[in-house]
C-alpha cells in the first residue's frame, strides 16, 4: 500500500510545498485571474455593486472540483472590497462555539472564507443561518431549564463558501449565498496562460511548444500545472537547460510518469489492472483497488474522476469497466468477445439501475457510511 502521507503528482489536492509557492504565484485581483470568465464576469458586478452602495457584498458561494481557483478568488473578493480576511475550514468548526468565536471576532465588512464548507457540523450550520441572514447569533449559556439564549449582534461581513461537493450542502444554507459561481475545468489554452504567468513570475525561459506539452497534461486544472511546471524548471536546473523547449518539458514529465495525456502511475495502473487481471471488467472498487495496492478511497477520489472524465472507464451497476479509449491508451487490442459485451450507452444503465446515484456501491462504500 503506499504511505498515507505520499502526494501524486498529478493530483489536485493541496500539499505544503503548494501552500508556499502559490501563495506568490496566485494573482491579486479579477483582471489578472486566468480563465473563468463567465463567474469572473458575474463576480466582478457583484463587488462593483457593492462598492457602489458602500456596502459588504453579498455572500459568496463557489464550487468546483480541486484545484481550480476558488481560494484565489476568496483572497480576490477581499482584495477588491479592501477588507480583511479570515481563512478557516468546515473540518476545523465541530461545534457551534468554535463558529461563535470566529464570527464574534470579525471586523465590519471582514471576509470569511470557510473552505470545505460542506463538512461543517450540523449545529454551526444552524448557527450560520441567522449569521448571514440577520448578522445575529444566540449564545445559549447554561444547560437545561436554566440555559439563558444571550443574541449578540455581528458588523456586517461577508461569508465565502467554498466545496467540492455543492450537493452536500443543505438547501436553507445554500440559499443564503447572494452569489453561487461554479468553476469549471480549463482549457489547454488557458492552463497556456497560467503557466506563462507562472513562468514569468518565476524567471523561466520557455517556449510555446513546452508550454503547451506541459498544459496538456495537467488535467484542465492550474494547480497541477504550475506544480508540473515546478518540476520541470527542477528537470532543467538539473540537466543545465537554459530554455525549456517541447522536448525537455516532455523528457521531465516522462521522468516523473506523467504521460502525454496527464496520467500518472495510479491512473495507468488502474486501467493495466482493469484490462489484463480482470479482461476489461467489471469488477468492483474494493477488488480494483486490492489489485492496484491502493486504498478503495484513493482509487475513487484520486484515479477515477479525471478517468471517467476522459471516457476511459465506466461505472456501471456490476462494476468498472475499461473503455475502448483505455485499451487503445494502452497500446492493446480489445478482444471482439469484450468488444461485443460492452455496453452502448453506460449512462443509461447507470441511470436505470441507480437514478443517477454510484452505481456499485462497495463494501468499502457501505462500512464508510
Amino acid at each position: 500500500m503506499a504511505a498515507d502521507n505520499e502526494q501524486p503528482l498529478v493530483s489536485p489536492a493541496v500539499d505544503p510545498e503548494d501552500r508556499a509557492v502559490e501563495a506568490a504565484l496566485r494573482p491579486k485581483n479579477l483582471d489578472d485571474f486566468v480563465g473563468q470568465a463567465r463567474v469572473r464576469r458575474q463576480l466582478s458586478l457583484v463587488l462593483e455593486a457593492s462598492r457602489l452602495r458602500g456596502r459588504s457584498a453579498d455572500h459568496v458561494l463557489l464550487s468546483g472540483p480541486p484545484g481550480l481557483g476558488k481560494t484565489t478568488l476568496a483572497m480576490i473578493i477581499a482584495a477588491e472590497m479592501n477588507a480583511p480576511l479570515r481563512i478557516s475550514s468546515g473540518p476545523a468548526i465541530q461545534h457551534a462555539g468554535d463558529l461563535a468565536a470566529i464570527l464574534s471576532s470579525l471586523t465590519d465588512g471582514e471576509v470569511l472564507f470557510l473552505d470545505e464548507i460542506h463538512r461543517m457540523s450540523r449545529p454551526a450550520e444552524e448557527m450560520l443561518y441567522m449569521a448571514m441572514e440577520d448578522f445575529r447569533v444566540d449564545i445559549v449559556v447554561g444547560k437545561g431549564p436554566g440555559a439563558t439564549a444571550i443574541p449578540l449582534d455581528l458588523p456586517p461581513f461577508t461569508l465565502v463558501g467554498a466545496t467540492t461537493r455543492a450537493g452536500l450542502l443543505p438547501g436553507p444554507l445554500r440559499d443564503r449565498f447572494g452569489f453561487t459561481g461554479h468553476l469549471e475545468f480549463y482549457s489547454t489554452e488557458e492552463l497556456e496562460l497560467v503557466l506563462r504567468r507562472s513562468a514569468m513570475m518565476m524567471d523561466m525561459r520557455v517556449n510555446s511548444a513546452a508550454f503547451a506539452e506541459i498544459a496538456g497534461r495537467s488535467r484542465g486544472t492550474p494547480r497541477i500545472a504550475n506544480r508540473l511546471l515546478r518540476r520541470v524548471r527542477d528537470w532543467a536546473l538539473v540537466h543545465a537547460v537554459d530554455v525549456i523547449d517541447a522536448g525537455s518539458a516532455g523528457a521531465a514529465l516522462d521522468m516523473y510518469e506523467v504521460d502525454a495525456k496527464g496520467l500518472d502511475r495510479l491512473d495507468r495502473a488502474v486501467l493495466t489492472a482493469l484490462v489484463t487481471k480482470f479482461n476489461g471488467g467489471p469488477v468492483g472498487l474494493s477488488t480494483l483497488a486490492i489489485a492496484v495496492g491502493e486504498e478503495p478511497e484513493t482509487v475513487e477520489t484520486v484515479a477515477e474522476p479525471y478517468l471517467v472524465r476522459e471516457g476511459m472507464l465506466g461505472r456501471t451497476p456490476r462494476g468498472r469497466i475499461a473503455t475502448a479509449a483505455a485499451w487503445e491508451h494502452l497500446g492493446l487490442m480489445m478482444p471482439p468477445t469484450v468488444a461485443a459485451a460492452m455496453p452502448e450507452d453506460l449512462f443509461s444503465v447507470y441511470q436505470e439501475e441507480h437514478d443517477g446515484e454510484l452505481g456499485d456501491e462497495t463494501e468499502w462504500s457501505r462500512n464508510k457510511r
